[in-house]
């Protein structure tokens, strides 16, 4: 019993080394999304709420570390987080087995799943109901703005290099301000569909703000892309992200 108490606390003063950060509480929580039972990693600040909360949405990779350590950053900024676990506990580190996943994931489910995630956070007394937003990355950026798409309340929606829509009656449903985080060389997003994008939403007079990094491609925010993370880049989209959920989800 002394030994896994000691553990415990060395693996505390390694998450916060520093008595200058602030406290993170984290736990796995479930809630029901239809009949299927969906767990999530939860990231509470220290303080009694109610927080402005986000929805955390991973990669093809599945919720990994990388993304947990995401939903702690923007825990550290006083939001609750969410990282709602899509794949069912599955994660990997292969490509050809991240691609089956996704292929795998209904994506209907995977909205439900968001959907799910939202009213969970609204049953929570340490959450602002009316101050969630979203944000994800890869295939989860793509779900960010499926999540903007299909849930009418929600507050603010960042895109890191996820798929994207330009038709009418989609873009005429997202009910917030949207952020889309894109690399100039992107080979699956080009340049072209992202500006394509972000007329369409201009058209429908959505509140839009994108930026292309310049000698960046697909996933240059994650620097487990050992060549495509672009560290310069993904500094200044942090940056850009944080100033971002300040102006929509702290009105």
């Amino acid at each position: 019993m002394r030994r896994v108490f000691w553990v415990c606390l060395y693996t505390i003063i390694l998450a916060f080394p520093s008595s200058s950060l602030p406290t993170i509480h984290t736990s796995t929580v479930q809630f029901l999304s239809g009949k299927d039972t969906v767990k999530a990693f939860l990231c509470v600040p220290e303080g009694k709420g109610p927080f402005l909360a986000i929805i955390v949405i991973h990669e093809w990779w599945g919720l990994n570390d990388w993304v947990k350590e995401n939903a702690k950053r923007l825990a550290s900024q006083g939001y609750l987080s969410l990282a709602v676990d899509l794949y069912r506990g599955k994660a990997t580190t292969s490509p050809d087995q991240a691609h089956e996943l996704m292929r795998g994931l209904p994506e209907d489910r995977a909205v439900r799943d968001l959907q799910s995630a939202v009213q969970y956070l609204k049953t929570r007394l340490d959450v602002s109901a009316k101050n969630i937003g979203s944000i994800g990355w890869c295939m989860g950026g793509g779900y960010s703005l499926s999540a903007a798409i299909s849930i009418p309340d929600l507050a603010a929606c960042v895109i890191c290099y996820g798929r994207l829509v330009t038709d009418t009656s989609s873009i005429t449903k997202i009910p917030c301000p949207i952020l889309g985080i894109f690399g100039i060389e992107d080979q699956g997003i080009p340049p072209e569909s992202v500006r394509e994008f972000e007329a369409a939403c201009q058209k429908a007079k959505k509140v839009i703000e994108v930026k292309i990094y310049d000698k960046s491609g697909h996933a240059f925010m994650n620097p487990n892309n050992k060549k495509g993370y672009r560290k310069l880049s993904a500094d200044d989209a942090w940056t850009t992200i944080d100033s971002f959920f300040a102006r929509t989800l702290k009105k």
